[in-house]
């Protein structure tokens, strides 16, 4: 069987340096990338798993928040991820949510944004791409059983984070000062969002596990319309003889 394919989207401005990463864990995990960007055509039809990338500050007016001054916005990518996501979740497609992405998941189902979350909680602000803080794991969360771990040493650049919610969402992880860290879906189809960017830590086996797992959930769902085409063709057939 070949590699299921994944769509990652990403920023105009800098997606040509952080999709080299996604791609490379995606074909680290089994599978092969495309990259989506809100200047390119979008066929959710033609993927079997998305990422949803990092980068842009998501506008304020998605969720009821208020604009503000020196914060930098797409709104055509916000267009295309909230129907990238839509999407996806019509389509049973599993979700992986990186940073911004993790954002973009909770608002498509109805949730807000914290716009300075470091004004709300007491966690310690890092701006780096290596591992210095550390989250806690929600017990029994799809995160503790892909990650493997209790606690995970991330990385950070945001400043903004989950405030309330989507539907059917549910906090995976926090960090030391409460901060959401991570969110899931409590049901099929996989979606899980964390607010770090996994693809700047694939020497770490927890971090490659989050592209591993949504490789494998796009391996089973291509796996699953397979043997649905396959029953309808064997009963097309008999139908056919008869």
């Amino acid at each position: 069987m070949t590699r299921p394919l994944i769509g990652v989207t990403v920023s105009r401005r800098t997606g040509w340096r952080v999709y080299p990463l996604m791609a490379l864990n995606i074909w680290l995990a089994g599978g092969r990338a495309t990259k989506w960007h809100s200047a390119r055509e979008v066929d959710i039809g033609t993927v079997d798993g998305v990422v949803i990338g990092g980068g842009d500050d998501i506008a304020p007016t998605l969720y009821g928040g208020e604009i503000r001054v020196g914060v930098r916005l797409d709104p055509a990518r916000d267009a295309m991820e909230k129907a990238v996501l839509e999407s996806a979740f019509d389509s049973n497609i599993p979700i992986l949510g990186i940073c911004r992405g993790s954002q973009m998941l909770n608002i498509v189902l109805g949730g807000t944004l914290h716009q300075d979350a470091y004004s709300v909680y007491a966690s310690r602000k890092y701006t780096t791409i290596l591992p210095r803080k550390t989250v806690t794991v929600e017990q029994g969360s799809l995160l503790a059983r892909v990650a493997d771990r209790d606690c995970v040493n991330v990385n950070a650049l945001h400043s903004q984070a989950v405030k309330d919610l989507g539907r059917g969402l549910r906090i995976a992880a926090r960090d030391e000062g409460g901060m959401v860290q991570a969110i899931e879906r409590v049901r099929d189809p996989f979606a899980l969002g964390v607010q770090w960017h996994p693809e700047h830590l694939f020497y770490r086996r927890a971090h490659r596990r989050l592209f591993r797992a949504l490789v494998q959930a796009a391996r089973a769902r291509r796996g699953a319309q397979i043997s649905d085409a396959r029953a309808d063709a064997a009963e097309t057939a008999q139908t056919g003889a008869t």
